[in-house]
């Protein structure tokens, strides 16, 4: 069996126990008054578990080869011909994000994530990509922030203190 299904299979068995979780282990925590609302706290954890399991089964049963594939497996002799430094630096981009995510606020960081990841991984249209990525960072900031009510700075850090020295 190859490596994709063998990796199928271990996605399967998790998400058939985060499933069975989701189902049966955390509605009867909810207080009474909880129980009327349409969405519950387990709503998504059911959603991503059953479509979870819907695309790990069709990678296990083999489903989705087509006729023009390539190769099956990577080649550890051919590891200079894949984009390392490119997964490599995406990840170190992940982990500046987290770490500046509060002194640059999230609407400037999630921005430049966005512009620098899209350039990263071979954008070139790079207007198209600047308008994307501002619409992309307010907008979600503005899901969070007013629809869901969750409070997320979306100015940088030295804008506050610049404010409370007027």
């Amino acid at each position: 069996m190859a490596l994709d299904r063998w990796i199928a299979l271990v996605f399967v068995l998790i998400f058939l126990i985060y499933g069975y979780t989701a189902f049966f282990g955390m509605d009867h925590l909810l207080a009474p008054i909880m129980r009327r609302n349409p969405v519950w706290p387990s709503t998504f954890p059911k959603i991503l578990s059953v479509s979870g399991l819907i695309i790990s089964m069709v990678v296990l049963l083999n489903f989705e080869k087509t006729s023009n594939v390539i190769g099956d497996d990577m080649s550890l002799s051919k590891w200079r011909q894949y984009k390392l430094l490119d997964a490599v630096l995406l990840i170190l981009g992940m982990i500046f994000y987290a770490v500046f995510l509060r002194n640059l606020g999230f609407i400037a960081a999630t921005f430049l994530f966005l512009f620098l990841g899209g350039v990263l991984l071979g954008e070139r249209r790079y207007l198209l990509s600047l308008v994307i990525s501002a619409i992309s960072s307010y907008g979600i900031w503005y899901l969070v922030d007013s629809v869901l009510g969750i409070y997320m700075t979306p100015y940088p850090q030295f804008v506050k203190t610049l404010g409370s020295f007027s």
